[in-house]
């Protein structure tokens, strides 16, 4: 099977990707353009099939996956953790108001499970995560789970930008230097931290399984069932 990871900035990749010039076609034979394959690939519910033969160019066969391929492969593939946190050391915590002026100081929130999200506008990947993440708001909103959005973008930009796209994080405007903070250079980057305050998670660039094990991590941060 072929993965992709999609990241703001290019990640060295462990495993094939496909690019423009890749010849993918549906299952009939007629050739998939680039964006269409892309959003195919990126949502996690198809694969890959190679039809090289000896001496001609590679093209591949989108094959879509059954409900329990996508649910075996997500629980395969759990996203690369990112180079800026540690899994299970302490978050250095933070001070800084959202575009609404709510204050957020993630040492008082202690005792609550705190997902992030470091994104800005211009970043697709982040961008085609945002209706999944929403759903988790959806879904553990009313419990002990915060969700922060650190934005490297202005308060204006990201206003006229939700007119388009909702986002229901908390977004955190020009976070630029939150960002430095913990050397971040590659978007989307997504954290979730424990009641103790300690990196329980954390993942860049945006794969069909991010939002996946998120949901997970979350559930086990809870101790709910999986």
């Amino acid at each position: 099977m072929l993965v992709m990871t999609l990241a703001g900035q290019a990640q060295p990749a462990a495993r094939f990707q496909p690019n423009e010039s890749t010849v993918i076609k549906d299952s009939a034979g007629v050739v998939l353009p680039y964006l269409t394959w892309r959003e195919m690939m990126t949502s996690g519910k198809y694969m890959l099939r190679s039809n090289a033969k000896a001496g001609a160019a590679p093209d591949f066969v989108m094959v879509k996956l059954s409900d329990s391929q996508i649910k075996l492969n997500r629980e395969r593939f759990k996203p690369m953790e990112s180079e800026y946190f540690t899994t299970g050391e302490a978050f250095k915590p933070f001070k800084e108001k959202d575009v609404t002026g709510q204050k957020w100081d993630t040492k008082a929130l202690a005792g609550k499970i705190i997902v992030l999200n470091f994104w800005f506008i211009d970043c697709a990947p982040c961008r085609t995560e945002i209706p999944e993440l929403n759903q988790l708001v959806e879904k553990y909103g009313d419990k002990d789970v915060v969700f922060i959005a650190v934005a490297l973008d202005g308060s204006y930009e990201i206003k006229e930008f939700l007119k388009t796209l909702p986002y229901k994080y908390h977004i955190i405007d020009n976070g630029r230097s939150l960002a430095n903070i913990y050397n971040m250079k590659n978007y989307p980057t997504n954290v979730i931290i424990d009641r103790q305050g300690k990196v329980k998670f954390h993942t860049s660039g945006y794969g069909p399984n991010t939002p996946y094990w998120i949901d997970k991590e979350i559930k086990a941060a809870l101790d709910l069932p999986q």
